[in-house]
C-alpha cells in the first residue's frame, strides 16, 4: 500500500516537472538554470520546515536497498554524482530528496573558473549533456569549510581533481596538486570517502594520468598520505581496453577501494562534441560494457560505482546486475524531475521483489556467472 501511495506520489511531482516546468526551464540557459537551483537548495538547506517538506514529498526508505560498505551505512544505492553540487552548497537536502550518498566535486587543489562559457548544452534528442565546465570550483579549502558546517545524514564522497591551469601541466605539479587536496581532506576529516578523477576531458593538457606510468607515480605519492577513508578512481568510457588492463593492474599495487564508471563521453569525429563532453544516454551502454567488463575481470571483487544513462529503476537495475555496487546520477534528474529519485528506489524494490532478492546486494553481477 505504501509503495502504491509513493508511486501516485512521484507521478504528480512527475508529471507537474514535464509538463509544467520543464518546457520552461529548458527554455533558459542551462547553467543560469543550474545557479538558481543550487541557490534555492543552499537556501532551502537551512531550515529543518522546508528540509521536512522535501522530505515528505520526495523521501522514501526500504530496508532491502540498505548496504554496508568499507563501515560505511548507504541507506539506498542511489547517489548524486560530482558535476551537480561542485562546492557542497546544497549536501543539506540531498538525502531529503531521496539521496542514499552523494559526491560533491570535483574540487582542486586551487579555485578554478572553468571553461568559458557557454560551456553547458542539453541534446533532448539524446537524452543527454554536454558539458565543458573544465572544473569549475571555490578550491579545496573553501569547499572543505563549507562541508564541515553542514549537516550531513548521508555518506559524503569528495571528487578530486587537478586544477585546471598550465601551472599543473607537467606530472610532478599535477602530483602535488592532487596529493595537496586530499591532504587537507584527509587532515581535517572531511567526507566519507573519495575518488581520484583523472578522467575530466575538459580540462588543460587532458588527461595525463590515464597513462599507467603517471598514474603509478600519482598514486605512489597519494598512498603516503595519511587516511583511512576509502578511494576510488573515475574512469574515462572509451579508453582502449589494453590501456585499461594495464590501469587496473597498477591499482591492486595499492589501496584503491573501487572505480566509479564512467565519465564523460567524448565522441570522436564529430564537430558538436568538440567541446566538452556527453552524459546520460550517451553513455549508458558504455558505462555498462565497462562495469562489465571489469567485474568479470576481477572475478566479482571489484568495488564498481556505475552512472551515465540512468533514468529509471531498469536502468540503476541493470547496472547493478552488470557488476556495480552503487550507482550515481545527475542527467536523469535533469530530464525527469526531482522525484525521479524517489521513483527509482521504488522500482529497484519492485524488481528485487520479482527476482526473489532480499537486499540489492544479492543481485550485483548476476548477470555474470563467476
Amino acid at each position: 500500500m505504501l509503495i502504491l501511495l509513493v508511486h501516485i506520489r512521484n507521478k504528480f511531482f512527475e508529471l507537474c516537472y514535464k509538463i509544467l516546468l520543464r518546457p520552461v526551464l529548458f527554455r533558459i540557459d542551462p547553467e543560469k538554470v543550474h545557479d538558481a537551483f543550487i541557490g534555492i537548495g543552499e537556501y532551502i538547506g537551512r531550515y529543518s520546515f522546508f528540509r521536512k517538506i522535501l522530505r515528505l514529498c520526495f523521501g522514501y526508505f526500504h530496508k532491502s536497498l540498505e548496504q554496508n560498505y568499507f563501515g560505511i551505512i548507504f541507506k539506498n544505492p542511489i547517489g548524486l554524482a560530482a558535476g551537480f553540487d561542485k562546492n557542497g552548497n546544497i549536501v543539506n537536502i540531498l538525502g531529503e530528496i531521496g539521496f542514499g550518498y552523494a559526491e560533491v566535486g570535483s574540487i582542486t587543489a586551487m579555485p578554478c573558473e572553468g571553461n568559458p562559457r557557454p560551456r553547458l548544452w542539453r541534446i533532448p534528442e539524446k537524452k543527454s549533456i554536454r558539458v565543458n565546465y573544465g572544473l569549475k570550483n571555490d578550491g579545496v579549502k573553501a569547499v572543505g569549510y563549507r562541508l564541515v558546517h553542514s549537516r550531513l545524514d548521508i555518506p559524503l564522497g569528495v571528487s578530486i581533481a587537478k586544477t585546471n591551469s598550465e601551472s599543473t601541466v607537467s606530472t610532478q605539479e599535477g602530483i602535488d596538486d592532487y596529493a595537496y587536496s586530499l591532504q587537507f581532506l584527509q587532515k581535517n576529516d572531511i567526507g566519507d570517502y573519495y575518488t581520484i578523477n583523472v578522467s575530466c576531458p575538459n580540462t588543460y593538457g587532458g588527461k595525463p594520468f590515464e597513462d599507467p606510468e603517471r598514474l603509478h607515480k600519482l598514486l605512489t605519492q597519494l598512498q603516503s598520505i595519511k587516511g583511512d577513508r576509502p578511494v576510488f578512481l573515475k574512469f574515462s568510457p572509451n579508453m582502449e581496453q589494453s590501456t585499461l588492463d594495464e590501469i587496473l593492474d597498477v591499482c591492486k599495487n595499492f589501496h584503491i577501494a573501487g572505480y566509479i564508471c564512467t565519465n564523460l563521453h567524448k565522441e570522436k569525429g564529430k564537430e558538436e562534441s568538440e567541446k566538452g563532453g556527453l552524459s546520460g544516454k550517451a553513455v549508458e551502454q558504455l558505462s555498462n560494457d565497462l562495469i562489465s567488463y571489469i567485474y568479470k575481470r576481477e572475478h566479482g571483487r571489484a568495488f564498481i560505482i556505475g552512472l551515465g544513462g540512468i533514468f529509471s529503476a531498469e536502468d540503476a537495475y541493470e547496472k547493478i546486475r552488470c557488476g556495480a555496487s552503487l550507482v550515481q546520477l545527475i542527467t536523469g534528474m535533469i530530464y525527469g524531475g526531482p522525484q525521479t529519485v524517489s521513483e527509482i528506489n521504488r522500482g529497484l524494490v519492485g524488481l528485487l521483489k520479482k527476482d526473489g532478492y532480499k537486499n540489492i546486494s544479492e543481485a550485483i553481477g548476476s548477470h555474470h556467472k563467476i
